[in-house]
């Protein structure tokens, strides 16, 4: 796991990969923390964090893309498939490295935090909530959009279907509240994205909301371990 994850990681910053989605995460979330605390003087994140989702649905498809289309676009999937690493190592080492990347960027945050500790103290059980919170729900966004690099060999049609999943995910909420029967609701309720996120920006620790990314995370690392399994013995 630990050749593939520096290799990955390798990858990402020695292309404009990394400095291109930091720099764009940057910008925005500079841009929202600007307007939300330091124009109208206030200390919280929270609309910060809130704005940022967006932003994120559009950002992770561009650091997993790559993550194995361009392997099979390469013809080095076989390479990797047959080498002494177990599928598991091979697919978690992708994963970190995405995962380390999208954590420097969330990093960005901290700094905001001392920016604000200049002025007021700030409710550090908030901002400590929500950082978790934005970390697990970048961490269930890249294990989805990991499985549908390894469905394709086109890093194009990755992203483009990885955004596409990102918006229906953003739009859960909005379809739910049209759908009159009960029981479907609830199902789109538990399953939202937005509401299991929405409670750590306001500092709100639910095992539930913990639960949902964790199982998101690992349901989706296990579907992608399936997928080159099956590509493995075929």
């Amino acid at each position: 796991m630990g050749a593939i994850l520096k290799r990955e990681l390798s990858s990402y910053f020695n292309s404009a990969i990394a400095y291109i989605v930091m720099a764009v995460f940057f910008f925005f979330s500079g841009l929202y923390f600007y307007v939300f605390c330091l124009y109208y003087d206030s200390s919280s994140l929270t609309p910060v964090f809130s704005n940022m989702f967006m932003i994120i649905l559009f950002l992770i498809p561009l650091i997993t893309m790559k993550s194995f289309s361009e392997e099979k676009k390469l013809k080095t999937d076989q390479a990797l498939l047959t080498s002494p690493v177990s599928l598991f190592d091979i697919v978690m080492g992708k994963f970190l490295s995405a995962f380390i990347l999208y954590a420097c960027c969330v990093a960005i945050f901290i700094i905001y935090t001392i920016i604000i500790c200049f002025f007021v103290t700030p409710d550090f059980a908030v901002i400590l909530c929500t950082i978790l919170g934005i970390l697990l729900l970048g961490g269930a966004l890249i294990a989805i959009d990991i499985f549908i690099s390894a469905l394709t060999e086109s890093q194009i049609i990755a992203a483009i279907v990885s955004i596409g999943a990102g918006l229906f995910i953003y739009m859960l909420d909005s379809i739910s509240s049209l759908i009159s029967v009960d029981f479907i609701t609830k199902i789109f309720n538990a399953v939202s994205f937005n509401q299991n996120y929405s409670n750590f920006t306001y500092g709100i620790l639910n095992l539930s909301n913990l639960v949902f990314f964790v199982s998101v995370i690992a349901i989706f690392i296990f579907l992608t371990i399936r997928v080159l399994e099956k590509r493995r013995w075929s």
